[in-house]
């Protein structure tokens, strides 16, 4: 079995809400670290303020915003461990209707924030409650949901700017990662996919995220090392491998010089 066809097992099969801290596990380079889900995410913000990197732009977060995380795009959330949120995660293919590209939205009416703050607690309720139809129900609650997300995307006040050259060149570029990370290719090589140098790439990256290009890209593997070391009993030499590495000396070398601990030290140590 391959790794990435052993982690598609634990992909959600049924609409889930989360609190952050879940979402996180309790471990917060889950979320702070440049990854992508292999679900669709609607994160609503109930108190507190930091950083979302999303669809290749960096921009501030914090209480009463919304942000939709299309399946494996590319984001990273830091919002503080004071920070209270939720994440209702929707499996890819559902037959909801939603957005196609990534948004961010900032609710101003408290009318509309209590609105879906309630369609999050009746669904979040249903969870916990198990009852006979739970799934149904929790299915209706997302279903109206997604009208909520679709009626605030189509306010004056949420149609995002237009994005200059350089914003638009980081989106592609962070959408090739999510593509193409585990490939073990340098920097050049998106580069050249993406028709610019190596140096306008990260001065693009730069200006839109705060990140270079190379953070972004070193990010999502030490994201998914990280994941695959917590989660699966795969060799050091393996999860390498996996990860586009010339060999498990480097990896640990690599993994050793990001997190200061060596790969062994990652695990989930055994009950």
């Amino acid at each position: 079995m391959r790794l990435y066809d052993e982690l598609s097992l634990v992909i959600p099969d049924a609409i889930e809400v989360l609190t952050l801290a879940q979402l996180s596990r309790g471990q917060e380079w889950r979320i702070q670290l440049c990854h992508d889900h292999p679900a669709h995410l609607l994160i609503w913000i109930t108190r507190g303020q930091g950083l979302l990197q999303l669809d290749g732009q960096r921009r501030g977060l914090g209480t009463h915003n919304a942000v939709f995380v299309p399946a494996h795009a590319l984001f990273s959330i830091d919002i503080g461990r004071q920070g209270i949120g939720h994440a209702v995660v929707i499996p890819e293919g559902t037959p909801l209707r939603l957005p196609q590209m990534p948004r961010h939205l900032r609710i101003r009416d408290v009318q509309v924030q209590t609105e879906l703050t309630g369609l999050v607690e009746a669904a979040q309720r249903e969870q916990q409650a198990k009852r006979s139809l739970s799934h149904d129900a929790i299915e209706g609650y997302a279903a109206l949901m997604s009208v909520w997300l679709r009626r605030q995307i189509m306010q004056d006040e949420h149609i995002p700017p237009r994005r200059n050259a350089g914003a638009r060149l980081s989106a592609r570029f962070c959408q090739m990662v999510s593509d193409r990370f585990a490939t073990g290719a340098p920097m050049a090589a998106y580069a050249q996919s993406l028709d610019v140098t190596p140096t306008h790439l990260t001065r693009a990256v730069k200006s839109a995220t705060g990140k270079t290009a190379a953070d972004i890209l070193t990010e999502r593997v030490v994201h998914e090392a990280r994941n695959l070391l917590t989660t699966t009993d795969h060799s050091a030499q393996d999860i390498a491998r996996h990860l586009g590495f010339g060999s498990a000396a480097y990896f640990t070398r690599y993994i050793q010089h990001h997190t200061g601990q060596l790969p062994s030290k990652l695990r989930k140590p055994k009950p």
